[in-house]
């Protein structure tokens, strides 16, 4: 879902570059998949990604025969990257990100990895020291450009908005302190209510979303919440959210953007357990004061810029979390300098947009002359 998200605009620029060509859309996941028809309905053709088996993705690149091929982030398949090269296509790996951890994992199985990373024609870095890593494991400084990323340039528009400001009010939430916890697992589902119920001691009307990263840990996350003798809804069931309830679960799919929209402030999950965390721009983007877990890896340099601004704080455990949650809900100048400076943040470190879509137009000229020739 972030993926599509973030190579949304990119996409809409080229079809109004080049209003001649097909494209294709591959995404892994229902929501994703969703995104793009909401995005591009029939202007653009759409399929889930083949595994990456040879003879499947074998088939699927002789029947799309495509000149030029975009991937998104990090999702490297070697097969498909093969047999793009075998069809002279050419291969961007654009908003490409690469944390320390995945580049010694990339040099520990460097016979498979090193080669397929040799066959791409660009990577459009996110950052320096992305760009400095995929160097050192033998990229080509020349096929290597600094551009940001994507995810800052994230476009919320305003029916999105307008959706989120409609939810609260249908929860008769507008007068109360809504805190969201976003792309939650397992092992930070107790820590999490556990500062709920110590925000629940200043603020007996708060509500928090609680948002599982995944489908198969709803059930999980909805029986630990009513563990805890917390009044519970459940997002999929259509229940009304009433005065004395006291956590919504967003056990629905492709609703987060909308949850933090309806929200004061936000914690971004998989950062409180060794995971590497998730995207805190799309709550940032929205104005919301950031928190989230040590464990930050996978977006460390975007989490330093909101840390460093003020937009972010780090928290360790429940109590940490509990006591920034009640701080800034008392504290309306020190809530609305975090605010401020999330969105500040993202809009001073926009124009990744600009600078991947020269990349990508260097490579479709590069195609054409090859076909021309």
């Amino acid at each position: 879902m972030g993926e599509t998200l973030a190579a949304v605009p990119l996409i809409k620029q080229i079809q109004a570059r080049h209003p001649e060509l097909s494209i294709t859309i591959t995404t892994t996941s229902p929501t994703g998949s969703a995104e793009v028809t909401r995005a591009f309905g029939d202007s653009v053709q759409h399929c889930y990604l083949p595994f990456d088996l040879a003879c499947c993705v074998r088939r699927f690149v002789k029947q799309l025969s495509p000149k030029c091929c975009i991937i998104m982030e990090t999702e490297l398949w070697p097969n498909l990257i093969h047999y793009l090269k075998q069809a002279d296509a050419q291969v961007l790996l654009a908003n490409a990100r690469l944390s320390a951890k995945s580049a010694a994992s990339y040099r520990k199985n460097h016979k498979l990895t090193l080669p397929m990373l040799k066959l791409l024609d660009g990577i459009a870095a996110q950052s320096e020291q992305a760009a400095e890593r995929f160097i050192e494991l033998g990229v080509s400084a020349e096929r290597v450009a600094v551009c940001g990323s994507l995810k800052f340039d994230i476009n919320i528009d305003a029916e999105r908005v307008e959706a989120a400001k409609a939810l609260r009010q249908q929860w008769l939430a507008t007068d109360k302190p809504v805190w969201v916890a976003g792309s939650v697992h397992p092992g930070e589902f107790a820590a999490l209510i556990q500062a709920h119920q110590q925000l629940l001691k200043t603020h007996p009307n708060a509500l928090m979303i609680m948002v599982p990263r995944h489908p198969e840990q709803f059930d999980a996350a909805a029986a630990a919440i009513k563990n805890a003798g917390l009044a519970l809804v459940r997002r999929s069931t259509g229940e009304l959210v009433l005065a004395d309830t006291q956590v919504v679960l967003g056990d629905t799919m492709g609703e987060l953007l909308m949850f933090y929209g309806a929200a004061d402030q936000a914690f971004v999950g998989g950062s409180l357990i060794v995971h590497g965390g998730h995207n805190p721009l799309e709550p940032a983007a929205m104005g919301l004061p950031v928190m989230m877990g040590p464990n930050y890896r996978d977006f460390i340099e975007i989490s330093e810029l909101l840390q460093s601004a003020g937009g972010l704080t780090v928290v360790d455990d429940a109590a940490t979390l509990a006591a920034h949650l009640i701080e800034l809900f008392a504290n309306s100048e020190a809530y609305n300098q975090a605010s401020l400076a999330a969105k500040e943040v993202v809009a001073q470190n926009r124009g990744s947009l600009a600078k991947q879509l020269a990349v990508v137009e260097s490579m479709m000229a590069i195609r054409e002359l090859d076909l021309a020739e």
